[in-house]
Formats: C-alpha cells, structure tokens, sequence
C-alpha cells in the first residue's frame, strides 16, 4: 500500500470555500488506497500571518506552508494540487489586513509611502504577499496546460453563446507604437556565471548574485510620458468614434510595473480633477496607481463640501470623456475604479466573446477601442480582434483546441512583478553590469519611466523546449515557438530552440514553426477555424494570457483547462485551471448560500495527481482510482452537472455530490479488484438511492444569507457548515 502523500493548498474566495465540500469526499476516496491528502495554507491572508508573525501572539503564528511549499517542490516525491490564489493588489491586501487586525491579530497596517526604516522594513516584509506571490515558489517546472479530450468534446456538443460581429465593427486594439517595452528591448547571453548590478546614475539598486552559465537576461523601459500620450489620443479617439474605453493591464501578477501603467491612465482620464485639486489630493494621499476607488475612500478626510465638489467634478469628467467599460455597471464601478479588476487575460477574451464589445454605464454592450499598452501582447490580440471581424465569430461546435507548453521554470520572465522592476525616480542612464564593471546593458531613462530588467534561465529553457517536442510527439500535432526575432529577448530565445531542438528532432522529427505572435495567432486561427489542433509554445506572460483565451472561445472558460507543471526534480504540480479565484462567486455566495464555482479543474487534477503516483509506483489499487476518476469526470460532464448560475439550482456542492456518485459507481463497478469494488458497493448504492433528499437538502439552505465570519480568514466551523448542509450526504461520506 502506498504512502505517497498530495498536498491541497488552502487558498482563497471560490475555490478555498469549494474545498470545504470537497475535500472531506477526496480524503475519503483517496485514503482507500493508501493516498494522504493533506492542505497546506497559502492563502493570502495565511501569508500575512505566517510572513508577520513576530507581531503576534504564539497561539497565532502558523507555520510558513509557501516556504515548505518551496522545499517540496525541488523534491522528487513533490504531488501538489494547487487551486488559483489571489494575486493580492494593494487594494487587496490592505482589505485582508484589516480583517486580521479585527479579528485580535496585531499585524501593522501596510504603509504605501514609508516615513522611516522601521517602515520601509514593514513594507519589504509585506511585498512577499502582493502580486504573484505564490507561482514563483511552486513553479519549479514548465506549463502544460490543455483540455482533456472530454472536455474539448463536451463543449463542442453542448456550446456556448459567442456573439456575432457587426458588418462594421469598429472595435478595435490601441497600443504604442514607440517608447515601450518592446522597443526599447536589450538582451544579453551570459557565458559565464558571474554577478549582476542594476545601477541608476552609478547608484546601485539591486544585485543579482546567482547569475548562471547560459542564462538570459533582458531588460527594458517604457516611456510615462509616450504612454500618457497614448492614453490621450485614445480617449479622444474613443470619443470621436462614439466607442467605449478601457485599459487591458495585469496589475495583479505584474505587481510593480502595471499598477504604475494603470496610475497613468487614471491621472489622465480624470486629467482635470488631478490637476484642479493637486493640492487636496497630496494632503490626502491619493495614489492614482490605487484606482479610483482607493481616491473615494480618501476623499472622507477631507470636509464634506470640499468632498461634493471633487465627486461633482469626476461626474463631470463623464459628460466630456467618452464611455468607459465597466466592471460593474450597477455600482459605477468602472475599468480605473481598481488596480486589481484589471486582468487583461479575464478582459480581453470576452471582447471577442461579445461582438467587439464591453460593457458600459447603462448596463449595455457597446463596441470598445481597447488599451493594450505594450505591442509585445497587444499585437496578438489585435490580431484575433481583426481576425473576428474579417471572417466572423468562431464556431465552437467545431473549432479546433489551443493547448500551450509555457516557459516558467525558475521564475522565468517574471516580467513586472519582482524586485528586478523600478519607477525611475531621476533622469539620467540605467545600467546592468557585471562583476568586472561591463555594462551589458544601458538605457537613457526620464523621472517617472518603468524600468524592467528579466531572467530566463538555461535549465529553464532546455526542458522547456523539452516538454514542448515531447507534446508535439505525443500528439502529432504542430509546435509553434511565439518568438518575434523584432524582440532583443526573443532573438536569444531562438538561438536557444535552435541549440536544444535538433537532438529532439533527430530522435522523433515533429512539424514546428518559429513565429513572432502576431503571425502565430494569425497561423493557429487558419488551423481553429479549421478544426485543427495547435501547441501554442510560449514565454511566461503569453503563457498566462493565451490560456485563458482560447479556453474561454472553446470552452466558456479557462477553468476547465487540465493545467499540468513537471517539476525538474522530477515530481509535479497540478494547478486546477486558471479563471482567478472568482470573487464575483463569493458575493453571490454569501448573499444567497449559492456557489457557482466549477470544481472540475479540482476533478482533473486530482485524476492527473494519482496517476504520476501510479506511474511511479504501479500500485494497482492506485490505478484502479485514477481511471475511476477519469470515468466520474466523463459522466460529470455528460450528465451536465456543472453548478447552476441562479439560486435555487443545484450548485458546487451538489456538483460534489453527484461527482462522488459517479466515482463511488466505478469503483464498485470495476472488476480488477473485488475487495475495492465490495467496499464501495454500499456507498454506491446509498448516494444513488438517497438523491432526492440529499438534493433537497442541499437547496433547502439556498436564498438564505451564508454567514461565514470573514472573507480572507472565514471561520473554519462556519464555512465548513455552510458548504456541507446535507446531513445524508456527509453521513454517508464520513462512513465511507
């Protein structure tokens, strides 16, 4: 009997009060086979109190689950199944500070401009919880992300509603067209390890010690002042065109660069209340990069008549600007009001999805002039936009599947979001150098620019071009490298495919291709429309960005995507689709006790967690489970058991509920294992026999508020009573 041991991170909003429900009924499946499944807390209010413990108490302090997260990884027994984080804005963060700090934890509040090195310390301390925390850590493979054959064949038979183009769309997609990152673009091979500095006018601001044999490193600017230009014109474009406005950023995952790109836009949209009340503005603290809605909470500390004036003047700023897409229509909650509701990879897809268009104030759909700042990703999407209205919306029913091998081992091209990322703060020359003082890089910068310099290393790329060959191999279907030789980085990227490759090619020849993206995307829709099948094979960032776009087109959404990591040291890391942890989900959740979050991914993972054990170990009794699995899930989805978008239909836990049926049902159906297949026939039996009152035991709580003592930190107890409301159901699996 196996020990093996998977690890289920506990994280945060839909998917962590999904687990709540779900995870009892995998502990109780999986431990039949000798299987542990264990969680481990990642969750961003966990990292604040496992990060800043010396200001707590001991009963408060937990164990850091990232740090051990981290170890495990580079283990070869390492078997994570990772469900999607929050990738924690200020905003956010701030948000989960509080709540800590009203629950008796004394964590410091977060200071946004320190005023002394205790200060600067506290903010430092806290920076390991913003942004893209977490994949960093876990990451210490490649991507591998695809639907599973019954999911792609699923969504074919049963589509979504994708919106046609109007005959003269005027949507469309505005970027730079010079001082940005691509532009501006440098990139060097290092031949020999050796230690980097970053130095701004011959002051260093970082240095890098563990720069290896082969690694590539690049670095780039962008221009504020080009990009303030940029936002200009658009808006009176938008205006001119009578079409919606908004900004397509990531100020989530690219924590550094992005929220300052998004600061820019705002102080540009509202560009008369900036200036008339700069005065005011400074005294109370208003940071553009923080969004609208950060500039209302502080309008509170000023008095109540100078406060009317200022909200009268952005109302104002409305009637003379063009309109601009909402996140939520109904509250006024527009694309500036947050830094963290801009995610361009959750933005940009439903532009397709919907004809060209975006929501606006009046709660109606209205073609949309996009704002991608940087051509490195807005060229791609600028290609599909025109692409849609050329030849028309895509046909699900029969449009072939995107899958992706992404590069980010080793946090790869971890672009914006580290410590490697600056706002100048003087005029004058950024450079790297090396050890001996080389510069290797150099850039003439202005006040206010953002500065980047990123990383991939040679172990990285070489078994990423691996997995991508072996992908192509398994498949026979084409690999295309999304690498624009226009790019100083992707210039070196293709010297490596060019040095890694041919020995792969000489053991299985496999068709691939070498493209910049914008005629990647042109390519792979020639192949999806029609009904072809392409491995997309890309950097970090458009890894990120292109699984949740074609899933979304195919699919309905990118969590159904099976999101498969190997690990180098040779274990694995199975996240659960991408698709964000849903907080629009827990709204509706705790206002109606429905949850509408789909566990697939959790289902998917799970099959592909167990069978890396089984492979390993060729413990039958493990495989038997694997394929179990794999014949729940076929009949999860054939049966349409996804969770219902309106209260009073059966949700995420009754999903639970009849996947566990379904499994239960193989198990005790299967025949390579009698004793297995007796101790399941009972369970079987009874979840099929008591359906009725297990579902009406379900709904019985639905339309009732869901009180669950916190939203970062939940009460254990509380939550774990709201997601499991069927007592049938759990007698039934706590017996098993």
């Amino acid at each position: 009997m196996s020990k093996a041991t998977i690890v289920w991170t506990k994280i945060d909003e839909a998917p962590a009060l999904a687990t709540y429900s779900l995870l009892p009924i995998v502990q109780k499946f999986t431990d039949k086979v000798g299987v542990n499944v264990e969680e481990r807390d990642i969750s961003l209010a966990g990292r604040i109190i496992s990060t800043m413990g010396e200001f707590l108490t001991e009963e408060q302090r937990i164990r850091d689950d990232l740090a051990y997260l981290g170890e495990l990884v580079e283990q070869p027994e390492a078997n994570i199944i990772k469900l999607p984080n929050i990738s924690a804005s200020v905003p956010q963060l701030k948000e989960a500070i509080a709540e800590l700090q009203s629950k008796g934890y004394a964590v410091p509040d977060y200071p946004e401009e320190p005023k002394n090195e205790e200060e600067a310390r506290i903010k430092e301390l806290y920076s390991k919880c913003l942004g893209s925390a977490v994949n960093p850590v876990l990451r210490e493979g490649n991507s591998d992300r695809r639907a599973a054959d019954a999911v792609k064949k699923f969504a074919q038979k049963n589509p979504h509603r994708l919106k046609p183009f109007a005959e003269d769309c005027k949507a469309k997609v505005a970027y730079m067209t010079d001082g940005d990152f691509y532009e501006n673009e440098q990139s060097v091979i290092i031949e020999k390890a050796t230690k980097l500095s970053i130095e701004l006018n011959g002051k260093v601001l970082k240095e890098l010690t563990d720069v290896d044999d082969g690694e590539v490193i690049s670095a780039s600017f962008m221009s504020s002042k080009k990009l303030a230009q940029l936002i200009d014109s658009t808006i009176d474009e938008a205006k001119e065109k009578n079409l919606l406005w908004s900004i397509h950023l990531k100020a989530t995952m690219m924590k550094v660069s992005d929220p300052i790109m998004f600061g820019i836009a705002v102080k540009e949209f509202y560009k008369d209340v900036f200036e008339k009340y700069a005065t005011e503005f400074a005294e109370i603290g208003v940071n553009p990069d923080l969004g609208m809605g950060d500039l209302e909470k502080k309008l509170a500390k000023l008095p109540e008549d100078k406060a009317n004036a200022i909200r009268k003047d952005i109302e104002a700023v409305y009637e003379k600007r063009p309109n601009i897409a909402m996140v939520d229509s109904d509250n006024g909650i527009t694309n500036l009001h947050f830094s963290n509701n801009i995610i361009i990879d959750a933005s940009m897809p439903p532009v397709i999805r919907e004809g060209g268009k975006m929501w606006n104030k009046d709660g109606e759909t209205q073609e949309t002039l996009a704002v991608i700042p940087d051509r490195s990703y807005a060229l791609m999407y600028d290609e599909i936009l025109e692409d849609a209205k050329e030849n028309g919306q895509f046909d699900v029913t029969t449009m072939g599947h995107v899958s992706n091998v992404g590069l980010m081992a080793k946090k790869a091209e971890e672009y914006g979001s580290h410590s490697t990322t600056f706002k100048v703060l003087e005029t004058g020359l950024m450079e790297v150098k090396d050890e001996n003082g080389t510069v290797l890089m150099s850039h003439k910068v202005e006040e206010g620019d953002i500065w980047r310099l990123y990383r991939a290393k040679d172990i990285a790329i070489k078994d990423w071009i691996r997995l991508a060959h072996e992908r192509g191999s398994l498949t026979g279907d084409p690999i295309v490298f999304w690498l624009d030789s226009f790019r100083a980085h992707d210039v070196n990227m293709i010297k490596k495919v060019m040095q890694y490759l041919p020995a792969h090619l000489a053991e299985k020849n496999i068709e691939y291709h070498i493209m910049a993206p914008k005629q990647a995307m042109r390519f792979t829709l020639k192949r999806t429309r029609r009904g072809l099948n392409t491995i997309s094979v890309t950097g970090n960032v458009l890894r990120d960005y292109l699984t949740d776009l074609f899933p979304i087109l195919e699919l309905g959404t990118s969590a159904k995507m099976m999101s498969i990591v190997p690990l180098l040291a040779g274990g694995g890391l199975f996240e659960t689709g991408a698709g964000g942890s849903a907080p629009k989900h827990v709204d509706q959740f705790l206002k109606e006790s429905h949850l509408r979050w789909d566990s697939l991914g959790e289902f998917l993972a799970l099959a592909e967690s167990l069978r890396m054990i089984g492979n390993k170990t060729n413990d039958a009794q493990i495989k038997i489970l694997t394929e179990a699995i794999d014949k729940a899930n076929e009949a999860y989805l054939e049966n349409n058991k996804a969770p219902g978008r309106k209260v009073g239909q059966p949700d995420n836990k009754a999903s639970h509920y009849y996947w566990a049926m379904y499994l239960a049902k193989a198990l005790a159906e299967q025949t390579d294992d009698k004793e297995l297949a007796e101790s399941f026939k009972s369970v079987a039996k009874e979840l099929a026999d008591f359906e009725d009152k297990i579902i009406e035991e379900l709904l019985a709580v639905e339309g009732n508020k869901a009180d669950i003592g916190g939203y970062y930190r939940p009460d254990d107890e509380k939550v774990s009573k709201a997601m499991r409301p069927s007592e049938t159901l759990n007698k039934i699996i706590d017996n098993i």
